[in-house]
């Protein structure tokens, strides 16, 4: 067998590499990509369908309007109301099930034909999600106590003044630190991985079949197999990371309305 033959029928495992799918423009900051046209057909999907769902609203729900009201309940009552507390979550409930459907969609394309991408194995969406949870839980608490208050809230009161500043300083890595790069890294990390998991099992069973001998050819069945049932777990873990993400908001959120840490 030649050394391009070699070549052609050498199995090629996906790297990190493969998720960098420019559609226009090759390199740089303003190339079109796979990922930000999927994100901009999310909100489109998005927009499109809630709309057309509460345009319609009807005493017995069809099967449209009470998978968006299921949605909107679980974000509504299980993350606001519970976390955030009756008093205040009203007003956070637009931006917890903004964050909820947007990440749960973008996170079910990984699994979608023709799109199969997830947008938030790309680390600069789930930072820029991040960041607008960031801003938010910081904007909250310094407008309830005002800056010098909110950074003195920080410190659990009772505790022994020698211990007060090492207290202070691990609070303020948590807050401006520890929470956003966790929040992002675990959304990033989950569709990353997950994703990488099902393409290596899918390639690797058409290598087999394509390129290996009759024994390969039937564990290609097995990889095959294993693709799907990855597929179904993907799914469970897709509707997981948007309900994760989701819930840590509202925490973070509900801290920084509490009275006392």
């Amino acid at each position: 067998m030649s050394p391009v033959q070699l070549a052609a029928e050498e199995f090629v495992p996906p790297r990190t590499e493969d998720f960098w799918q420019p559609l226009f423009g090759t390199d740089g900051p303003f190339a079109i990509t796979r990922a930000s046209i999927a994100i901009l057909l999310s909100v489109a999907l998005l927009c499109w369908a809630l709309v057309a769902v509460t345009r319609r609203m009807t005493v017995v729900p069809g099967k449209a309007q009470f998978a968006a009201e299921g949605g909107y309940t679980l974000v509504r009552n299980s993350v606001g109301r519970d976390i955030i507390g009756s008093h205040d979550f009203l007003r956070f409930v637009p931006l917890l099930f903004s964050l909820f459907v947007l990440i749960l969609v973008n996170n079910v394309f990984a699994i979608i034909p023709i799109i199969q991408f997830p947008t938030m194995s790309r680390i600069g969406f789930p930072v820029a999600l991040t960041l607008v949870v960031f801003v938010v839980y910081h904007a909250v608490g310094i407008k309830k106590r005002g800056v010098g208050g909110y950074f003195k809230s920080m410190v659990p009161p009772g505790l022994p003044k020698g211990i007060i500043p090492v207290i202070f300083f691990l609070e303020l890595i948590t807050y401006f630190i520890t929470r956003p790069v966790t929040l992002a890294l675990r959304l990033f990390g989950n569709m990353f991985a997950g994703h990488l998991l099902l393409v290596l099992f899918i390639l690797g069973g058409e290598h087999m079949l394509l390129h290996g001998g009759p024994a390969l050819k039937v564990m290609s069945l097995g990889s095959f197999a294993m693709a799907i049932v990855m597929t179904f777990f993907e799914l469970l873990v897709q509707f997981l990371q948007a309900y994760i993400f989701t819930l840590l908001a509202a925490l973070y959120i509900a801290g920084s309305l509490a009275d006392e840490h």
